[in-house]
């Protein structure tokens, strides 16, 4: 979009919000860049640049606004909505496969060479993945410095740099201020634990939270997560260690509290936090596209900004799917919980009622299937999907292939469409997924006189593309489940 300067341009004008993160205007006389949505004075046309990325804008030598904060914008929906190279990198550099593997690391994820790589980053984002890499450093070390009484060295670390000298040297750069400076303007911090953080997560306007947060409420697996105080709460396992966050909606953002046993993963908590929350959507653009239908327009004007809950670990998601196969909610959570408990490593939760991580596949490699209280059938699909997994035979991970994952899991026994599409949808984030074989999509499509035949419901939904999982969203929307409503206690 960023080449786009006309629509840049008007988009700077009018200050409008939906644009942050797509591209970023740079400043030639002031040498700042900001979001689109700035509230200062819009500069002279003349005097304004387009970046695609933060870390090209800072390449080229801006600095972030000190206004605007460009660089805690919502990400760009762009890298939730495609699939090709760039996008699927783009999701790994978020999840700090970068800062973890390098970028041999990350190439050897994506199944392409580091040079490859390097020239489509630079193509479509103006900056290598190294680049990106430190922009985020940058913004993780900006939270940190604003948000903990850490010790600058410390700290340092914890956002992902090699020295403190390097530390200094990109925050002075990116934000024209040395690290004591920024925290003394964000004033004197306190009130939280050590290695506990609390964070807003920005979204684009509107967000619905009955269907995100309801979702995630009813269908929690005990000891993993939990709805309390108006939170939904889970346990998260990452790079260096587990972690706790509680996520509750605000009206301009999302609360975020994070409790980490190591602060070295903070970028990864938030990117995964983003992704089980679709934060990064378009709604504005969903919206729209389903709203040329006359069957759903009513649907989305009722509710608008409907998301599509994601997860925080694609393999987590898949094991539940196939526990979640032709039985209830109720049951499919009594079944991961008696998982948790026999497999999962115990984590401590002062705050709640949380006690376990959700097993890895590997874990599960010693499974008794006579311990399942499952028919045999799904006992043979689960053991083969944790072998698959265990195995690396089936990649669900932020960088994944949409399109090999699918074909993958669709050679597994008793992987049929409504298995693989819920896969696709919460834990891929496909936003084309389709649940078509799924009973309560069944049901809205008859309440809503839609053609119910297998083919004749298909092709009326080709024009929901390509956001038909979105679409199941407000299709579910219609009838009396407990997922689409927000928990008001407990």
């Amino acid at each position: 979009m960023h080449e786009d300067i006309e629509r840049c341009v008007r988009a700077v004008q009018s200050k409008d919000a939906r644009f942050d993160g797509w591209f970023f205007t740079a400043v030639l006389t002031t040498r700042i860049y900001c979001r689109p949505s700035c509230p200062v004075v819009p500069p002279k046309v003349e005097n304004m640049r387009f970046y695609p990325s933060a870390a090209a804008a800072q390449q080229a030598g801006f600095r972030a606004c000190k206004r605007c904060r460009p660089d805690a914008a919502p990400g760009s929906p762009e890298w939730n909505e495609r699939a090709d190279l760039v996008a699927r990198a783009m999701r790994l550099i978020a999840d700090g496969v970068v800062d973890t593997d390098g970028v041999p690391g990350l190439a050897a994820r994506l199944g392409y060479s580091v040079r490859q790589i390097e020239r489509q980053l630079r193509a479509e984002l103006g900056a290598g993945p190294l680049a990106l890499a430190r922009a985020q450093r940058a913004q993780t070390a900006r939270l940190l410095i604003e948000t903990t009484a850490l010790p600058m060295a410390e700290l340092a670390l914890a956002a992902g740099f090699s020295s403190i000298r390097t530390f200094n040297d990109t925050v002075r750069e990116v934000f024209a201020l040395a690290p004591t400076e920024l925290r003394r303007r964000a004033g004197k911090q306190g009130g939280t634990a050590p290695g506990e953080l609390c964070l807003r997560l920005p979204f684009r306007a509107p967000l619905c939270p009955d269907n995100l947060f309801g979702h995630l409420a009813a269908t929690a697996v005990p000891g993993v997560e939990e709805w309390r105080d108006g939170a939904y709460r889970r346990t998260m396992a990452l790079p260096h260690g587990p972690g706790v966050v509680a996520l509750s909606p605000a009206p301009d953002h999302v609360r975020c509290r994070l409790s980490l046993a190591d602060l070295r993963d903070l970028a990864t908590a938030i990117s995964r936090c983003r992704r089980l929350l679709d934060l990064d959507a378009d709604p504005v653009a969903v919206d729209a596209a389903l709203s040329a239908d006359p069957v759903l327009a009513p649907l989305v004007a009722k509710e608008p900004g409907r998301r599509v809950p994601h997860t925080v670990d694609g393999e987590e998601m898949a094991i539940r799917a196939v526990l979640g196969q032709q039985v209830s909610t109720a049951a499919a959570r009594t079944h991961a919980g008696r998982l948790v408990r026999a497999f999962g490593r115990p984590v401590e939760d002062s705050a709640g009622g949380l006690t376990h991580l959700f097993p890895e596949a590997a874990e599960l490699a010693e499974l008794d299937p006579e311990t399942l209280a499952m028919p045999k059938t799904r006992r043979r699909t689960l053991l083969t999907l944790v072998d698959a997994l265990a195995a690396g035979k089936v990649d669900l991970g932020a960088g994944a292939d949409w399109d090999e994952a699918r074909a993958r899991l669709a050679e597994l026994p008793g992987f049929g469409p409504w298995t693989v599409e819920t896969v696709a949808m919460r834990a891929l984030g496909d936003p084309d997924a389709f649940l078509a074989t799924d009973l309560g999509v069944k049901y809205a499509a008859k309440e809503l006189d839609l053609p119910t035949a297998p083919r004749a419901f298909a092709a009326h939904a080709e024009r929901w593309r390509p956001w038909r999982a979105y679409a199941v969203q407000y299709l579910w929307a219609t009838g009396d489940h407990a997922i689409n409503r927000l928990p008001v206690a407990g």
